[in-house]
């Protein structure tokens, strides 16, 4: 049977809508556009992208047997990806729980001790200041895993960038 590599194909997906969720979460863009509504928006970005990176974490094993690239690039590659899906996932669960809390929760009967521990986990995940820290580091580390996927494919020199990354991370290939 035949393997395929559909990791490029997925990957850039999940890229692009986190990328995007980033911009407008850090940006102060419903200042310069009231008008819209962001937390919608933000909100489909990062429910999209959080699945799509989970596609691309899950396809990325096959691309990596397929490849067969240097096991410390992609080592490092894995753990930026799982970084990203970590911190993105974090970012998720604060908007899930704030939905929650905010449209059903009234509809069953939670223990008190849940109710608290739902409460103190919207509190600090969608807290303004924080969650802002969790979309840039979350930008660092897709750019990080993306920048390193790169020089898997096209090399070192492909990037004027990723040659200084790869030197910082103590990477050679």
């Amino acid at each position: 049977m035949n393997s395929y590599n559909i990791h490029p194909i997925i990957v850039h997906f999940p890229i692009a809508f986190l990328f995007i969720y980033s911009i407008i979460k850090i940006l102060p863009l419903s200042k310069w556009f009231p008008g819209i509504s962001w937390k919608q928006i933000e909100r489909l970005l990062l429910v999209v992208g959080v699945l799509g990176a989970f596609a691309a974490f899950a396809t990325g094993d096959t691309a990596k047997h397929l490849m067969h690239p240097n096991r410390q690039l992609v080592s490092m590659h894995e753990n930026f990806a799982a970084l990203s899906v970590w911190i993105y996932g974090l970012l998720l669960l604060g908007e899930i729980i704030s939905v929650f809390n905010q449209n059903y929760r009234g509809r069953f009967s939670l223990n008190e001790k849940i109710v608290k521990i739902l409460s103190f986990l919207e509190t600090i995940l969608c807290n303004n200041v924080f969650s802002k820290i969790l979309a840039f580091a979350g930008f660092i580390a897709i750019f990080l895993t993306g920048l390193l996927g790169g020089a898997m494919v096209y090399g070192a020199t492909a990037d004027p960038i990723a040659g200084i990354v790869l030197k910082l991370l103590g990477i050679s290939i």
